[in-house]
């Protein structure tokens, strides 16, 4: 990679950051994501980082610590080398998913158990909503980790979907 980051290369940058904003995420801690999937070398500097974002020192400290704390991101020092470096970690993906969505479907299940005890003996129209809701995700919350297991298992066969064709 050149030392100034191509036009293609900062696109792909801000689209991470703009997908991490609609998830209400930070934008700047997506866009870090979105350059650390793409840089060359895998591992950053702040400076690195700084450069190539065009976005102040204060801020992507601010969102590394972020990332780091949600498991996307990893700080390392190089031996004889001042400063740290910022990585993926190997298993952010799996890290981010599990800590997440599992998080959220048992949230949005307690959200319509709560709405269904609200309407107590209400008319079965007015409680059909919140009763679909609590089945899909009582349904999600029992098959996610079963689907998370799977992952893993292919992941360690060294399966490759994307390579599969999906």
């Amino acid at each position: 990679m050149e030392d100034q980051p191509k036009t293609q290369e900062k696109q792909f940058a801000e689209e991470v950051g703009i997908v991490f904003e609609q998830t209400g995420m930070p934008r700047m801690a997506g866009r870090i994501l979105g350059w650390l999937l793409i840089a060359d070398p895998p591992h950053q500097s702040t400076e690195q980082i700084t450069e190539a974002l065009l976005a102040s020192k204060g801020s992507i400290s601010t969102m590394t610590r972020l990332l780091i704390q949600f498991g996307l991101i990893e700080r390392l020092s190089l031996p004889g080398v001042r400063h740290d470096y910022f990585r993926l970690r190997s298993d952010a993906w799996q890290h981010m998913i599990g800590r997440g969505l599992t998080g959220e479907i048992t949230m949005v299940r307690h959200l319509a158990e709560r709405g269904l005890e609200l309407l107590g003996d209400k008319t079965p129209a007015t409680r059909k909503w919140l009763e679909e809701m609590l089945d899909v995700y009582t349904f999600l919350e029992q098959e996610f980790p079963a689907l998370l297991e799977r992952w893993e298992k292919e992941h360690q066969k060294g399966s490759q979907i994307v390579k599969q064709g999906r």
